[in-house]
């Protein structure tokens, strides 16, 4: 962008005039006398070679010059503005950036949510989110690439708060040949059929969570894809109960009937990387985040519908 010549001073004055109507007003906002303030614009004319201001009756408008001129200016105010707030929060603590890591199993309409809340606290701090599978969130603590994280597995060394359990289901389509038997399945019986497993994000220590051993097995990388493709009557899959609540309510998933293990369930817990030490901006997330399952927990245990 091409600056305009004139201090950024001068052009605060000029907007100030024209957002207050005239030279008297602007000295009272910017307290300043009424000479500096006009003394400020008939000197950045002078610089210019134009014609900014006009009176019109006792308030001063911009020429059409002048308004072009003052909107590629605010463009520079703005950005000098916020330089002085990340200045300001800088030097109050205010974290510049923050990583937050997810397990892709904590439900995403609770994640919105934590963010919507945070968004206006976050001054001038950039957050960075990843999704994490399986022993992903062991991985980015070990690896020392978020500041909070919401994990299935916590490695030593680290504290955590628990923060909330998830179930998981067996299921598969209707029409899947497991659900023709019309009875109760065995082991023996999934292992003939096709079982549809999501990749450990992590890479330190891999696990194969839910995996019966069975050499029908296909491995995807995104959840949703291994959701939809069950829908889709692939294969068969623990998924966890509150992503697939609406396909359990109209039918295009049905749970197997089991002898055992048709439920599952696994612990999420909050883990702040740098317990002893956490910025402002760590201290508000982590705030929201107990604050907001807390209240789904409280929502839930009264008989209001999952997420």
């Amino acid at each position: 962008m091409k600056i305009p010549r004139g201090t950024l001073e001068q052009w605060q004055v000029l907007q100030a005039i024209v957002e207050c109507g005239g030279y008297a007003q602007a000295a009272e906002a910017l307290h300043r006398s009424q000479s500096s303030v006009s003394y400020m614009v008939a000197k950045l004319q002078e610089q210019l070679g134009v014609e900014l201001l006009q009176m019109d009756g006792r308030r001063a408008r911009l020429t059409s010059q002048g308004e072009l001129l003052l909107r590629r200016a605010r463009e520079l105010l703005d950005h000098a503005f916020a330089l002085e707030e990340l200045a300001l929060s800088m030097n109050t603590g205010w974290e510049a950036e923050l990583r937050f890591a997810v397990d892709s199993l904590f439900p995403s309409a609770l994640l919105v949510e934590i963010l919507r809340e945070f968004e206006p606290l976050a001054r001038h701090t950039r957050l960075h989110l990843e999704e994490v599978i399986l022993s992903g969130a062991e991985d980015v603590l070990l690896e020392k690439r978020a500041d909070i994280v919401i994990a299935n597995g916590v490695p030593a060394g680290f504290l955590s708060d628990p923060l909330m359990d998830i179930e998981f289901i067996a299921v598969a389509h209707p029409a899947h040949p497991l659900h023709a038997l019309e009875r109760s399945l065995g082991e023996d019986d999934l292992t003939r059929h096709l079982h549809i497993v999501v990749r450990d994000s992590g890479h330190l220590n891999p696990r194969d969570a839910g995996w019966l051993g069975s050499t029908q097995r296909w491995t995807v990388t995104n959840p949703v894809t291994r959701m939809e493709m069950i829908c889709g009557g692939l294969g068969f899959g623990w998924l966890a109960r509150h992503k697939i609540a609406d396909q359990l309510e109209t039918g295009s998933l049905k749970a197997l009937p089991l002898r055992s293990g048709q439920k599952r369930r696994i612990s999420l817990a909050l883990v702040v990387a740098n317990a002893e030490r956490p910025g402002p901006a760590a201290c508000q997330l982590v705030s929201i985040i107990r604050s907001t399952v807390a209240r789904h927990a409280r929502s839930t245990a009264v008989g209001c519908p999952e997420l």
